[in-house]
């Protein structure tokens, strides 16, 4: 059974909600390269579980080679793109260190960064709701752990640009939103399709929730040294889902 919008925005209040708690944590305390390398990996074994457990059977049971091929090359080619626009909006290493304005200019390209990040966030989850709506909650389980890291590393970051704390949990709070703008779309343009369409939207959505595993959150987490408590942590995120997916 498909959900309908006003489930799928209520449901993705979640993660608006995870992402605004990262960012009240990260002002009053900023966590250590450590706990943030955990976090990282347990989200990454939460997706990574969500994609293989829910995503790719609703993919087989679709057998349409063509769509699975498109979905895939469509997924790749938009992360990729989104990868380049982001690279040429962050702050290149020791930027922060700048005069006022390239500060400024520094910070404006972050914020546009994890905008765009949190945009397509939101339009996965309307990408689960198409599969229906048990597929749906689970990548919103999945994306709420991501959002709750997003939160943390951005309220961190304008923390050592100097912003005071009440400007860093309301620029957070402000990003969140877009969680929603990109639910909307996602539950506006692919509620009810089938067939073809279908198979391509959830190819589409599982590209882009394996390159967010393994182009973003472990090559972030990797720049931590590793310990055997922070490598469990990935299969940690696994198996709990899975779990969940399991007895629900």
């Amino acid at each position: 059974m498909n959900a309908t919008l006003t489930q799928i925005l209520l449901l993705a209040l979640i993660p608006v909600a995870a992402t605004i708690l990262g960012g009240v944590i990260a002002s009053f305390r900023p966590p250590s390269p450590r706990v943030r390398s955990f976090v990282q990996h347990f989200a990454a074994g939460v997706v990574f579980a969500a994609v293989a457990g829910e995503l790719l059977p609703q993919i087989t049971e679709g057998h349409q080679p063509l769509g699975v091929v498109i979905g895939f090359a469509l997924g790749v080619g938009v992360m990729l793109g989104v990868r380049a626009l982001v690279g040429r909006l962050e702050p290149e290493e020791g930027e922060t260190e700048a005069a006022d304005g390239d500060a400024t200019r520094s910070a404006t390209g972050l914020l546009a960064a994890v905008g765009i990040d949190i945009l397509i966030d939101g339009l996965l989850i309307g990408v689960g709701f198409a599969a229906g709506e048990r597929v749906g909650t689970l990548l919103v389980v999945a994306l709420t752990l991501e959002l709750l890291f997003l939160g943390l590393s951005v309220a961190a970051s304008l923390g050592q640009r100097g912003a005071s704390r009440s400007r860093s949990i309301l620029t957070v709070g402000g990003l969140s939103l877009l969680v929603i703008v990109g639910a909307t779309l996602g539950g506006t343009l692919f509620g009810g399709l089938t067939g073809l369409p279908l198979e391509i939207v959830l190819s589409f959505g599982a590209a882009a929730l394996l390159f967010l595993v393994t182009e973003e959150l472990l090559v972030e987490a990797h720049e931590v040294k590793e310990t055997p408590w922070i490598t469990s942590a990935f299969f940690l995120g696994f198996i709990a889902l899975y779990l969940i997916e399991l007895l629900s």
